[in-house]
């Protein structure tokens, strides 16, 4: 009688702990009808469960990543939706959230450690239903594996997205009927409910409350001001400090490749089997200069920064109507040509880890405005190292604005699948001569371009360019061709 009394007093939550002395007199039949309700509720339920958070697949056949910073600590508590951490792969960083709520009893990896897909993170105390236990962690990335999608019914049909974009929408009274989805089978990603917020308020939201900034270096080239692309800025120079002995060296150091630096051995060893084709000029940027700055004030009052990268990323867009074959891609073999619909210009921009280039989609349907408006985005999330994978790849056309650091020409390396690359040089104010033989002061800049001589020609490049200029030195000749 008592062994039966205690086996039930452990079943029943309410009392498993409060009240165990006062039930040794119990009967076992007037206890048991008393509670059966209650006890039958409470037999579903696994108490003080351990929960092994376990790394999903992010997609982009990503095996492993970086822990780059952890946001709890063991014993902390969580609920749902509250960040884990953020870990980076060879394409992105993204971060990792919790689905349970509960206490974290162990870390499986130190910052900067490999973690790999399919192997714990952390481990969470929790009280769970046991037909979800066994469930995995959510990621908030725009490559989310197909477990950990969420699909709901609207209008007839499924749209898919996670959780944690489901909250995203709710907070902001978004219907997600109305939303875009951009990810794989049209799943909607954390990014484009901050694009669809973007477009109704005109405003550019941030991801991360702390962004990581760097003073930029203060710029006293009037001609070169406002042409700066990359992020984040070029920090200030430090001194050596007076302590440290100059010409004496410490011991070597070794570490392992990781995160982008990792992607750019993999991208740069097969991009050098590409023979490159190189083509040099240079451009006059007086005229387009004069108008950027009539135009400044009207994209402040919009809340967007308005540099010169929009004027040279429309130019290209169309240039690249005219000459397809830039906007192509091969196959390994080189044995066939996709022409791409899109023209998603890639912008390299210089972060604190490392170089990446975003880009900026369906250029050849976006206004000037709609361009800088998606530039500053991106850069926001450059600056706070939250670009997401859809915004790294997918691009069809890159050009790199190396003179916002320096130089004049460069020999840029194509980014493959793509065949073509474009670099940019500073801005420098130069004596030139006009149609009538007379000195004027011209603000130049250089261009460098690279092009995949397997299938594209010196004359093909060549005239493109020469497009590419006219649009650029005649500003007002773009209006003829947008659509």
């Amino acid at each position: 009688m008592l062994k039966l009394c205690v086996r039930h007093i452990r079943l029943y939550s309410s009392f498993c702990l409060l009240k165990a002395k006062y039930t040794l007199a119990f009967d076992k039949s007037s206890w048991k009808d008393r509670h059966q309700q209650r006890f039958f509720r409470t037999t579903v339920v696994s108490h003080n469960q351990i929960v092994q958070f376990k790394l999903s697949d992010i997609g982009e056949g990503i095996t492993e990543v970086t822990v780059k910073e952890w946001y709890v600590k063991e014993g902390d508590i969580v609920s749902q939706f509250d960040s884990i951490c953020e870990v980076q792969s060879d394409k992105a960083s993204v971060t990792i959230t919790s689905r349970y709520d509960g206490v974290i009893k162990k870390l499986y990896y130190n910052l900067d450690e490999i973690a790999y897909v399919g192997k714990p993170l952390v481990d969470i105390e929790t009280d769970v239903l046991k037909d979800v236990a066994s469930e995995e962690d959510v990621v908030e990335t725009p490559a989310v594996s197909h477990e950990e999608q969420t699909h709901q019914e609207i209008k007839g049909h499924k749209t898919l997205a996670t959780p944690a974009v489901r909250r995203l929408a709710m907070e902001n009274n978004i219907k997600l009927s109305e939303v875009i989805g951009t990810g794989k089978d049209n799943r909607i990603l954390k990014e484009d409910i901050l694009n669809y917020l973007a477009k109704q308020t005109g405003a550019i939201l941030p991801l991360s409350t702390k962004p990581k900034m760097i003073p930029s270096l203060p710029r006293t080239d009037p001609a070169h001001d406002k042409l700066e692309e990359k992020t984040p800025k070029i920090p200030t120079p430090i001194s050596i400090p007076a302590s440290i002995p100059i010409g004496v060296s410490g011991k070597d150091k070794t570490e392992a490749l990781a995160g982008f630096q990792k992607a750019m051995v993999k991208t740069m060893t097969i991009a050098l089997k590409i023979p490159h084709f190189g083509y040099c000029d240079e451009v006059d940027l007086t005229q387009l200069i004069k108008l950027r700055e009539e135009l400044k004030s009207v994209a402040d009052a919009r809340g967007v920064k308005l540099s010169y990268m929009p004027f040279f990323i429309k130019a290209a867009s169309l240039g690249l109507l005219h000459y397809p074959i830039l906007n192509a891609s091969v196959d390994e073999n080189c044995q066939n040509i996709t022409y791409k619909a899109s023209h998603n210009i890639g912008v390299a921009m210089d972060t604190g880890q490392g170089l990446v280039v975003p880009n900026v989609k369906n250029v050849q349907i976006r206004s000037v405005f709609e361009i800088a408006s998606e530039l500053n985005r991106l850069q926001n999330l450059g600056s706070a190292n939250q670009l997401g994978t859809a915004d790294l790849t997918g691009g069809t056309f890159t050009l790199s604005n190396i003179g916002t650091i320096g130089g004049t020409y460069a020999k840029p390396v194509i980014l493959p699948p793509e065949v073509a690359i474009g670099a940019l040089g500073k801005v420098q104010i130069l004596p030139r001569f006009n149609s009538v033989g007379e000195v004027f002061k011209a603000q130049v800049m250089n261009v460098s371009w690279s092009a995949d001589h397997r299938i594209i020609d010196g004359a093909t490049m060549a005239r493109f360019s020469n497009l590419w200029k006219s649009y650029l030195e005649n500003p007002a000749s773009m209006l003829l061709d947008l659509k």
